[in-house]
C-alpha cells in the first residue's frame, strides 16, 4: 500500500506541474496537442477537442505538448509565435504551480501540526554548547547569517557547515545572546555536533503565524535543495547519495508504512503532506535549473531573446532541448540503476 500511495503522490505533483503549463498555455491561446501523464509507451488516451489526454507506461514524469514548442509551425496558435512575456509565463507556470502547492499544503500542515520551534531541550556534557554556557530553554534564531525558524534547520545547517566556526545567536528570557561554536566530532556517530538536545514539542500557531511560517517552510525546502546542489558540486555529496523516482517512491512508501504502524492514519497523513511539500518544492527548484530540456533551460533562451532582441531559431533551440532531454534521460537511467542497486543491497 505504501508504494501505491507513493506513486499516487508523485503523480499528483507532476500532473499539477503540467497543469500549470496547460492552463496558462490555454489562456495565451496556444494549441496544446497532448497532456500526458507518465513517460514511455502510451497505455490509453482520450481526445478532448484539440488535446489528447493520455496515460503512459512509466508512472514518473509527464508533459504538456504544445504546437511548435520545439520547432517551426505554420499554425498561428503555435507556442513559437507567441510574445516573449506569454512564453515566459507558460514556461514558468509549471514550477510556480509546484511552489503554490508547497505553500498551500504548508498552511494545512502547520495549521494541524504546529511548528517545531528551535528551542534547546538540553546540552551535552563536554561539547561546545555546554562550554559556551547554552542552557535548556534557549531559542536559536540565527546560525551565521541564516535565520532559523524550525529546529530541523539546525542539524541540516550543521551538517552542511560541519568544518566551519558557527556564530550562534539565541534568545534567553527575551535577551539576545551571541556566541561562536566549533562543531566537535562525535566518535560514535562520526557526525560533527555542537552538543544540544531537542525534544519534539510542536507549538500551535494562530492564523497569521501559520501563513508566516508557511513562507518560512517553503523557504527552508528551497534552501535545502540549493544547499544540496552546492554540496554535490563541491564534492561533499557523492553520486551515490542521489535518489531518483524509484528511490523517492521507496522512501515515501517506507515512511507511510512506518507512520501507519507507529501513529496510525493521522500521523501517516501528516507525514504524506510533509512529503508532498518537500517533493513539490524540490521539483520547482530542479525544473528551474538553467539546463536544456528543463523549464529553466527554456526560460534561459527566452531571457537571452529579451535582452538581445534576437531569437535563436526555434528549430535550433528545439534541437538543443532534445539533446538535453536525452542526456537527462540517460542520467535518470543511471540513477534508476543506482536506486535499484541500493535497494537490493539494503543501502536505501
Amino acid at each position: 500500500m505504501g508504494i501505491v500511495i507513493a506513486i499516487l503522490i508523485f503523480g499528483i505533483i507532476v500532473v499539477w506541474h503540467e497543469f500549470g503549463h496547460f492552463i496558462v498555455a490555454k489562456k495565451c491561446d496556444v494549441q496544446v496537442n497532448e497532456f500526458m501523464i507518465g513517460l514511455g509507451p502510451k497505455l490509453v488516451g482520450v481526445q478532448k477537442g484539440e488535446t489528447l489526454f493520455s496515460i503512459h507506461l512509466l508512472p514518473f514524469g509527464g508533459a504538456c505538448v504544445m504546437e511548435g514548442e520545439d520547432g517551426n509551425s505554420d499554425n498561428e496558435r503555435a507556442y513559437t509565435h507567441k510574445k516573449i512575456w506569454q512564453r515566459l509565463l507558460i514556461v514558468f507556470a509549471g514550477p510556480f504551480f509546484n511552489l503554490l502547492m508547497a505553500f498551500v499544503l504548508s498552511i494545512v500542515l502547520l495549521g494541524i501540526a504546529g511548528v517545531d520551534k528551535p528551542i534547546v531541550a538540553g546540552v551535552m556534557e563536554g561539547y561546545p554548547a555546554e562550554a559556551a554556557g547554552m542552557q535548556a530553554g534557549d531559542e536559536i534564531i540565527k546560525l551565521n547569517s541564516k535565520n532559523i525558524h524550525f529546529y530541523r534547520e539546525v542539524p541540516v545547517y550543521l551538517m552542511l557547515h560541519s568544518d566551519e566556526e558557527i556564530d550562534v545567536t539565541y534568545l534567553r528570557d527575551g535577551e539576545k545572546i551571541e556566541t561562536t561554536l566549533v562543531p566537535q566530532e562525535n566518535p560514535e556517530s562520526g557526525r560533527s555536533l555542537i552538543g544540544i538536545y531537542y525534544e519534539p514539542n510542536n507549538e500551535s500557531l494562530g492564523p497569521l503565524q501559520t501563513l508566516q511560517y508557511s513562507f518560512y517552510e517553503v523557504e527552508y525546502q528551497i534552501w535545502t535543495v540549493l544547499s544540496s546542489i552546492r554540496m554535490l558540486i563541491q564534492g561533499k555529496f557523492s553520486f551515490n547519495d542521489l535518489s531518483g523516482p524509484v528511490g523517492i517512491v521507496k522512501v515515501v512508501g517506507d515512511t507511510y508504512n512506518e507512520s501507519m504502524q507507529n501513529g496510525g492514519i493521522g500521523e501517516a497523513l501528516l507525514n504524506m503532506l510533509n512529503m508532498i511539500v518537500l517533493l513539490s518544492a524540490n521539483l520547482c527548484v530542479m525544473n528551474l535549473l538553467p539546463i536544456p530540456g528543463l523549464d529553466g533551460g527554456r526560460l534561459l533562451f527566452i531571457l537571452i531573446e529579451a535582452i538581445t532582441r534576437k531569437r535563436i531559431p526555434p528549430e535550433k533551440e528545439g534541437m538543443i532541448h532534445v539533446i538535453g532531454v536525452v542526456i537527462l534521460l540517460g542520467l535518470m537511467a543511471v540513477i534508476l540503476f543506482n536506486d535499484i542497486r541500493k535497494i537490493v543491497t539494503g543501502g536505501l
